[in-house]
């Protein structure tokens, strides 16, 4: 198929008009952007370059990270470009370079250094068949030098009674064997990714193993000096109160409580820096103060902000990455959780000796360790969390179906239902008003009348408790299945049921639900936080958002870009907790419906998850894995 092939609407904003060639076919395919074009052709105009194929090369590479990747395989492309949800192309039927001749002309380009020794000035580089925007490949290059640094050091000296004693005492039921082994490797380590689904118990262990690292110091010195972050506001103000709940509950017996620690946001612990918008005040030259860094969430945490944390945490601090690799990736480019925990085991790095002695865990490649944790992840400093301690065992199962790509096991799990599972099937049909829309009215006039009671008399906790009592997640943001449309019903629903917020007191009504869409360092706010518009008794409308300690008001005229959040997507959803969610699955031939977007729905539920979706969607949603193509699993 070649450009003049495809059908054109010349007022259709998506294309690039100008474009010709390769670039204006895949363009016109719904495989490239305007956007992607634009990037490339404005690269071989300013570097000499004329080949299509390799401007083509070039606009795959932008298009990637716009998809969340950090790079672009020329081999395998093909299998992987699919075009926008409303082209109808094959994109087998496009004029695709032949794979070897590509590669040859990419590699000679002058716009392309090839290997890690490449110019360090041209836009893109090549390094083992990966294609990479040339900054995405140094953010990378840091990430991966740095834990790998960390991995090869030798075992941390600890006194080895103390640490038992502490175990012992920290650790004492059988099945909390794997989270023993955590704070084991917290100890030993200079760097420990913890991983594991809701209900495993993360951050109870990071209260735990805190309280371990205090213990081996006390009396040594000072007390190690504490960071606790989490990339959303939400998230951090979460981590908070689970470690300080887990550290009163879990540990009363402690001498170094770390009821002082407190969480903040990745953004303010790095330090905003004017003038920047990726770069911040703690950097290389200017090391993070912190003997211990522990960040939740990580599954959220793009390539760039990870490599800022990186090169920002001292090489003799201890780094800890908390988070549930199973999740929906960054918005951004990169999946670095992910592939810590799967990468290949890495040369020079071996289970720590004190570790091995400990739990009998031999070093031989393959072999399991304690907890069922596999010894090439030990050696990546890698410790999964299997047992749950919460969630209701039908929500457990059903989420251990989607992550396991069991799709009949799924759906089985769905119409039986249960008190914490239910589902209501959809044929699709009726994009007005699907099936369970009356039921879902209840659930959100209920939630809104809770919300309302708390937010008129001030009550900025309880208004706050309310605003998790139930959500409404979608995959789209438009469409009949989108954040925007059910927005504008739940409205509907709202101004015609009593004792609830009244948008008709202005854009400041009180019990309107609030969802940050931009960052503001000065007010410590961030894309994704969400908070809710209370009726304060001296200062009046106010909003309060969520922290450790407690809720922070904020006047309105200060609050950076919100929204107002009745429904909000599962994306914007994660770092979150609801008692009950209700998620609305679009059509089966969505894009968006993936394994990794339907498994955060589900897990974003603490008592109850409704599905309303056909049969269809769930078995799409469960066998689609998002696929982001990155180095960091690639390299040894």
């Amino acid at each position: 198929m070649t450009a003049d092939q495809v059908e054109v609407d010349p007022f259709d904003a998506r294309l690039a008009l100008r474009s010709s060639g390769l670039l204006a076919e895949f363009n016109a395919a719904g495989v490239l952007s305007a956007a992607d074009v634009h990037v490339a052709s404005r690269l071989g105009r300013l570097g000499g370059e004329s080949d299509e194929r390799v401007l083509l090369a070039a606009a795959l590479a932008v298009r990637a990270v716009r998809l969340g990747s950090v790079c672009v395989e020329l081999a395998r492309v093909r299998d992987t470009a699919a075009p926008d949800e409303e082209s109808t192309v094959d994109v087998d039927l496009l004029s695709w370079p032949e794979p070897a001749a590509w590669q040859r002309a990419v590699q000679g380009s002058p716009l392309v250094a090839v290997g890690a020794s490449g110019d360090p000035s041209r836009p893109l580089r090549l390094v083992e068949g990966l294609l990479y925007l040339d900054r995405y490949w140094r953010q990378e290059e840091v990430v991966r030098r740095e834990l790998d640094d960390r991995l090869r050091r030798p075992e941390l000296a600890v006194d080895g009674a103390l640490l038992h004693a502490a175990l012992n005492r920290l650790f004492p039921e059988p099945q909390s064997a794997g989270q023993r082994l955590a704070a084991q490797m917290a100890a030993l380590r200079s760097v420990t990714v913890l991983a594991g689904g809701p209900g495993t118990g993360k951050t109870t262990t990071v209260a735990k193993l805190l309280d371990l690292l205090r213990t081996l110091q006390d009396g040594q010195g000072p007390l190690p000096r504490i960071a606790l972050a989490a990339p959303t506001g939400k998230a951090a103000a979460r981590l908070q109160e689970a470690v300080t709940d887990s550290a009163g509950r879990e540990a009363p017996g402690s001498s170094v409580g770390i009821g002082d620690v407190k969480a903040s946001t990745l953004h303010r612990l790095l330090g905003w820096k004017p003038g920047s918008h990726s770069r911040f005040k703690h950097d290389s030259g200017n090391r993070l103060p912190y003997d211990v860094v522990v960040v939740d969430e990580c599954s959220m945490v793009s390539l760039t902000l990870m490599s800022r944390l990186l090169e920002a945490v001292r090489p003799d601090a201890r780094l800890v990455l908390v988070g549930d690799p199973d999740q929906l990736a960054s918005v951004e480019a990169g999946a670095v959780l992910g592939d810590l925990v799967h990468r290949p085991p890495l040369s020079g790095a071996a289970v720590p000796p004190g570790l091995a002695k400990a739990t009998g865990t031999a070093v031989a490649d393959g072999s399991r360790g304690d907890d069922d944790n596999n010894v090439n992840e030990l050696r990546n400093g890698v410790v999964r969390l299997h047992h749950r301690f919460r969630f209701g065992n039908e929500i457990s199962s059903l989420a251990d179906a989607v992550r396991a790509n069991e799709p009949d096991q799924a759906l089985g799990l769905l119409r039986r239902g249960g008190e914490h599972v239910s589902f209501v099937e959809s044929d699709d049909t009726d994009h007005a008003r699907p099936a369970g829309a009356e039921t879902l009215r209840d659930d959100v006039v209920d939630a809104a009348r809770e919300l309302y009671a708390s937010a008129s008399t001030g009550d900025a906790a309880s208004a706050l408790a309310a605003l998790g009592s139930h959500r409404l997640l979608c995959a789209h943001r438009r469409g009949p299945y989108g954040v925007a449309r059910w927005t504008t019903e739940i409205e509907r629903w709202l101004a015609a049921a009593d004792g609830v917020a009244d948008p008709s007191q202005g854009e400041w009504y009180v019990g309107r639900p609030l969802l940050v869409t931009s960052n503001d360092p000065d007010v410590d706010l961030y894309n994704g936080d969400t908070g809710v518009v209370v009726d304060h008794p001296q200062r009046g409308a106010l909003a309060a958002f969520s922290r450790g300690a407690g809720p922070v008001l904020v006047g309105p005229s200060r609050l950076p870009a919100v929204q107002t959040v009745h429904a909000m997507t599962i994306h914007k959803a994660q770092g979150s907790q609801f008692r009950c969610v209700t998620v609305l699955l679009p059509p089966p031939e969505s894009p968006l419906l993936t394994r990794e977007l339907f498994y955060t729905a589900v897990t974003r539920a603490e008592h109850h998850v409704r599905v309303i979706g056909s049969a269809d969607s769930v078995r799409r949603a469960v066998s689609r894995a998002v696929v982001r193509a990155s180095g960091l699993r690639k390299r040894r």
